[in-house]
C-alpha cells in the first residue's frame, strides 16, 4: 500500500507517489507533498501545455516556465492554460 501525504493541492490525506517522479530537491518536494491523484492531473495539464503552447523541453526556459506552473498548480494558485483549448467531452453513448 503506497505512503499516505497531506497533499498540497487537496489539503487531505490522499495517497502519496510510489517513488520520487523526478531527481533533486524538486523531486524530494513532490514526493513528501503531493497525491498521486494531484501528479496525474498535473501529468495531463503538463501535457496539454505543451502540446497547445508548442513547448520544446530541450529549452530551459520552457522547463522552467513548467517548473513554475507545476508549484502553481500544486498550490492552488493560477496556472496558465492554452488560449482558444477546449475541454475534450466524452462520447455519447
Amino acid at each position: 500500500m503506497p505512503k499516505t501525504v497531506v497533499c498540497s493541492r487537496y489539503k487531505t490525506e490522499l495517497p502519496g507517489l510510489e517513488k520520487q517522479p523526478v531527481p533533486g530537491a524538486n523531486g524530494e518536494k513532490i514526493f513528501a507533498m503531493v497525491s498521486q491523484r494531484a501528479w496525474d492531473e498535473w501529468q495531463e495539464l503538463q501535457t496539454m501545455l505543451i502540446n497547445e503552447k508548442h513547448l520544446s523541453l530541450i529549452d530551459p526556459e520552457a522547463r522552467k516556465y513548467l517548473t513554475e506552473q507545476m508549484w502553481h498548480y500544486f498550490n492552488n494558485e493560477a496556472v496558465d492554460r492554452a488560449e482558444g483549448y477546449i475541454e475534450p467531452t466524452a462520447p455519447e453513448a
